[in-house]
């Protein structure tokens, strides 16, 4: 593996399901392979009209890959596809 794969999580203060998403990524199996970036959309307007009604948004090298839940296993198949590492689930 070259590097950690980055990810950011879209959000702002009070959201429910930011919460449960920055939990699953973190819980997934593979929390050695990526940095996580939160980025709060009320610090931005552009990002709050964007995503006012969508987050969590989660983008993994800057491409949009979930919104609003995620589940471990796909999150880390994206980490994997995109960093490379090995599978913490069999295949």
């Amino acid at each position: 593996m070259s590097g950690k794969v980055s990810v950011t999580i879209y959000s702002k203060p009070g959201c429910h399901l930011c919460e449960e998403a920055k939990a699953v990524m973190l819980a997934a199996g593979c929390r050695e392979l990526f940095t996580i970036t939160e980025t709060n959309i009320e610090t931005d307007p552009e990002l709050l009209a964007r995503y006012r009604y969508e987050i969590p948004v989660i983008t993994i090298e800057g491409e949009e890959v979930f919104r609003h839940r995620l589940r471990a296993e796909s999150f880390c198949e994206e980490i994997i596809k995109r960093g490379g590492g090995k599978p913490p689930f069999p295949t």
